[in-house]
């Protein structure tokens, strides 16, 4: 992609290229504003690549007095599901009760009751003590009550945020990572005139003219603009996960309950070919632009929890294979139990500046017009597109498609690529449309993401583009040799340089997403 010239306008300037910003990137592209995204380091690389990928309604805010916020994040689960399948899927929740701890079977009912009128549609069923048993092999008995059955959805979270910044480019936005915005220059009279940037990879530095910002940082974004509001600030908390082979969990729906320790709810869960064990909630002291990382005691809560609730299928730390840490940008006004603070987004603007954070995945969409909407003094007059239009352009199926692609395969592509899929088949026709070894990513997924989607460093191709570096062990060590032969070309990359990636990217690895340390 050619370096962003200097002096250049944009009606628009978003800073940050997780969820939040990605979003925003789509609703302004679709008004026909000239918009450029930036990103300092990869798209998606913090909270947006390493969240617990679900996209769900919100079940917990009733229990804290929210039904708003949990009828906005049903409405867009629901709306989501049905414009990308493939991305955004379906999954089960069954929920054991204990008399002994944790919200009673009366509560619960209530809950999914409401819960379920949300979502204009029944969405649960409840479950004696035998049934549920018979559902959640090795379940905890003692005291066991009975439980439910809930239904919500998943998402490949860093595919979401990659399927909106690409659909925006292909309709005439522009968006670079590895550029970080370094100043917000502001005119005479206080109002925002341009963004001081950097790209990393050339060094080049820029000034470009706007009169409108949005700050989309999430944890970053009191570096930016600080908290207007006495007394409230972002406290950075972290969520780490486990992630174990399928056969530690071969179940096809979620194992949710609430810890023995502190009654948080915790979940196991299958993604992609793997068992995911989540999630913690823990104040995140460390640097924001280092990598996070599990820690042995996180860990250890995990491996508590879910030994705790299904005794007769014992886990250690040892069985996992790899692990996620991501930091949520959570508003607090104090110290309270990070399971208590709230979820809900805030928005600031001051002078052309406008910040908005907090928020949850599922809302990215709300997120993304309340901040539009807080900027339009400041942009050229155009409307935002109707709320019932759809977020994303929807793929028509190509008709010359593999036979040898299940139908599965074919609509798991068409979600997390849209209409870009096509490229991906053509690829599988010409050379080969095989996965690697023990997962569903296609080598055509490689060979694509290489030749399409900025990647700059192999941990952007493994991590993000296709998530080999959490599904396979070892972070996929055993078919690098093999993705470097049919990504190198693409990338430019030569002898030298390959092995450089190769070495960063495995350390990388160990340190931030490899199994706990013993």
């Amino acid at each position: 992609m050619k370096p962003l010239e200097a002096n250049s306008n944009w009606d628009l300037i978003i800073i940050g290229g997780g969820v939040t910003g990605a979003g925003i990137f789509s609703e302004a592209v679709r008004m026909g504003l000239r918009v450029l995204l930036l990103e300092k380091h990869d798209f998606a690389w913090g909270t947006s690549s390493r969240s617990s990928k679900m996209v769900h309604g919100g079940l917990r805010y009733l229990k804290e007095g929210k039904p708003l916020l949990t009828r906005a994040s049903v409405k867009e689960r629901q709306r989501l599901l049905a414009e990308a399948p493939g991305l955004v899927d379906p999954l089960g929740f069954l929920l054991p009760v204990f008399t002994d701890f944790g919200p009673s079977k009366r509560v619960m009912g209530l809950g999914l009751a409401l819960y379920s009128l949300m979502a204009l549609e029944k969405q649960h069923r409840a479950y004696d003590a035998a049934e549920i048993s018979t559902r959640i092999p090795g379940l905890r008995q003692k005291n066991l009550s009975g439980g439910f059955y809930f239904k919500d959805a998943q998402v490949d979270d860093a595919r979401l945020v990659l399927r909106l910044i690409n659909e925006a480019v292909a309709a005439g936005g522009t968006a670079k990572n590895y550029t970080p915005a370094q100043e917000i220059i502001r005119n005479q009279q206080g109002r925002v005139a341009a963004v001081a940037i950097r790209e990393v990879e050339t060094g080049q530095s820029a000034e470009l003219r706007t009169n409108a910002v949005i700050n989309a940082t999430g944890a970053w974004a009191e570096t930016l603009h600080p908290s207007p509001r006495h007394g409230l600030h972002l406290r950075p908390l972290r969520g780490s996960h486990l992630i174990f082979p399928r056969t530690a969990f071969p179940a096809d729906h979620v194992v949710s309950f609430m810890h023995p320790a502190d009654k948080r709810p915790v979940f196991m869960f299958p993604w992609e070919e793997v068992a995911i064990l989540g999630t913690t909630d823990v104040d995140h002291a460390g640097d924001l632009d280092i990598n996070p990382a599990i820690t042995p005691a996180e860990a250890d809560y995990l491996i508590e929890g879910i030994n705790f609730i299904m005794p007769e299928r014992p886990l250690s730390k040892s069985d996992a294979f790899a692990s996620i840490a991501g930091v949520r940008p959570v508003l607090s006004r104090g110290k309270a139990d990070p399971s208590h603070e709230s979820r809900e987004h805030v928005v600031w603007e001051n002078q052309g500046l406008v910040t908005v954070t907090g928020g949850k995945l599922t809302t990215f969409r709300l997120l993304a017009r309340d901040a539009i909407k807080a900027a339009a003094d400041y942009l050229p007059h155009c409307a935002l597109p109707p709320d019932r239009n759809p977020v994303f352009k929807a793929p028509v199926e190509n008709s010359r498609l593999p036979d040898s692609l299940p139908p599965a395969t074919r609509q798991r592509l068409y979600g997390r690529y849209g209409r870009q899929a096509d490229i991906i088949l053509d690829f599988c026709r010409k050379h080969t449309a095989e996965c690697i070894p023990k997962t569903s990513i296609l080598w055509a997924e490689i060979a694509f993401a290489a030749a399409h989607e900025q990647v700059h460093h192999l941990t952007d191709l493994l991590l993000r583009r296709v998530r080999l570096g959490l599904l396979a062990p070892e972070g996929g060590r055993r078919h690098l040799d093999a993705i470097g032969d049919l990504c190198r070309p693409a990338l430019g990359w030569d002898n030298a340089r390959w092995e450089k990636e190769k070495t960063e990217y495995l350390q990388n690895w160990r340190r931030y997403y490899g199994p706990p340390e013993k």
